[in-house]
């Protein structure tokens, strides 16, 4: 499709991504809504994350698999997903897939006070309803044979012929496609008997977990046991990997080796530390064990890794 500025997901989305797996987002604050065109490769991984906006995701080219927390879509051209802010969630290249043709999709991020900020009748919480009734069984694909993803697809390109939003007019069309959007996903999600409490308790689990995410980032580099981690948020060790999983979908020991190697990607992408050095800086004494960590996140070695970055 022309005109349309394609980035590459990975470089975009990873380094934005803290240790509490949070992707942070750098909204106009004046106008918080941003369209975005990616590209995926096989090469690289996204890691796990959340983000405080609400996001549609339309993929128009290719097959990818969305993970939402525990649960995986596959999608291909034509589908839409669904994510609030409360999902960790990442978009990964089908395993099984063999052929090298382009992945492609586009995004609409926005923040839900948008909706909210203007809202003197209660409206807002309908329009948003979609986005905070999403429980464990919460259905965050919309395939293309409803014809609702390409309508969508639709509003989301006249979004982005639309911006920036630096007039009044520009303001006004902009939230009115949003609109447009967030209705045509109430009427598809009608039926769904999610309810505004579940996104609030999740909301208050992910916030009991903070302490913990600003002692990993501080800490990261060194031994963290589950016993250390409960203790940052002062919990016993099986209520804290239970509140843990039901948070990030992962266990915490899984979290924490995603969270390093991602690390460790960035060093052996922009540094000339040997892997050795790599290892033990994102936190891995074994050398070894780094690299059977590695290797199965990533599909390849760590040397493999940085090979390929250095041929880019």
């Amino acid at each position: 499709m022309t005109g349309l500025n394609w980035e590459n997901a990975f470089s975009l989305i990873n380094p934005q991504i803290n240790a509490e797996g949070v992707h942070v987002w750098p909204f106009d604050a004046a106008f918080p809504l941003d369209v975005r065109f990616y590209m995926w490769d096989k090469r690289h991984h996204i890691r796990m994350n959340r983000h405080d906006y609400f996001e549609v995701f339309y993929l128009q080219a290719g097959e990818l698999v969305c993970r939402i927390q525990d649960r995986e879509f596959q999608m291909r051209s034509g589908d839409l997903a669904v994510i609030s802010s409360t999902q960790y969630h990442t978009i990964q290249w089908p395993e099984k897939r063999k052929n090298s043709g382009q992945v492609k999709a586009a995004v609409l991020y926005f923040l839900p006070d948008l909706i909210r900020a203007a809202d003197a009748t209660g409206d807002a919480v309908e329009y948003l309803s979609p986005f905070l009734m999403q429980d464990a069984s919460f259905p965050h694909l919309i395939e293309a044979n409803t014809g609702i993803p390409a309508q969508i697809f639709d509003l989301i390109r006249r979004s982005h012929n639309t911006m920036p939003a630096n007039t009044v007019r520009a303001r006004l069309t902009l939230k009115t496609y949003l609109k447009m959007i967030l209705i045509l996903l109430v009427n598809h999600y009608a039926d769904h008997r999610g309810t505004v409490e579940t996104f609030n308790r999740k909301q208050r689990a992910i916030e009991q977990l903070a302490p913990l995410f600003d002692f990993l980032e501080a800490n990261y580099k060194e031994p963290v046991s589950v016993a250390t981690a409960a203790k940052a948020v002062h919990l016993s060790e099986s209520h804290f990997m239970r509140l843990f999983k039901q948070v990030t979908g992962q266990s915490f020991v899984n979290y924490l080796n995603h969270f390093r190697v991602a690390k460790a990607e960035h060093l052996l992408a922009t540094t000339d530390l040997s892997i050795a050095e790599v290892s033990q800086a994102v936190g891995f004494c074994d050398q070894s064990y780094f690299g059977l960590v590695f290797r199965s996140l990533i599909q390849m070695t760590p040397l493999q890794y940085k090979r390929q970055c250095r041929i880019r």
